[in-house]
């Protein structure tokens, strides 16, 4: 890595450590020449990853939507933010783990439905009656039953 004040391009790391979101690695450097230190942040580099929409529009991945939809479903519901944020996180894995370019939205809904029915069933049903736009009492119905098995 090069140094950011002298331009020497050999630094040496002298502190590596997971970065406080967890996703990065945060490294403490010093340079030999001018004997300044400095901080970099390394992270794995992803794919970008295009939404298929269900009316054939194409958008960019946001995590931002997975996690809004499921803090919706789990609204006043014995769910703690760290439970939210180990589900998105587990959707994420699972939505990159596949190494597609594009992937639709209904498959990561599904992925989201199966582990909100783990999680906490009514966040389940919630969830479920927007993704699958229940027209009416008994479509609501017949998923209160499929849990109910």
């Amino acid at each position: 890595m090069k140094c950011p004040y002298c331009t020497n391009p050999d630094t040496k790391v002298i502190d590596s450590r997971p970065a406080e979101d967890g996703n990065s690695i945060r490294r403490r450097r010093s340079c030999d020449v001018c004997g300044k230190r400095f901080t970099t942040y390394e992270k794995v580099e992803t794919i970008p990853l295009i939404i298929l929409k269900k009316d054939n529009n194409r958008e960019q991945y946001n995590r931002g939507k997975i996690e809004t939809g499921i803090l919706r479903a789990c609204y006043k519901r014995p769910v703690s933010a760290e439970d939210i944020q180990y589900i998105v996180n587990k959707v994420e894995t699972n939505v990159f783990s596949r190494e597609e370019k594009e992937i639709s939205s209904s498959t990561i809904g599904e992925i989201v439905m199966e582990e909100l029915k783990q999680l906490d069933e009514v966040a389940y049903v919630r969830f479920a009656s927007v993704y699958r736009e229940f027209k009416d009492v008994n479509t609501f119905m017949d998923e209160l039953k499929k849990i109910l098995k």
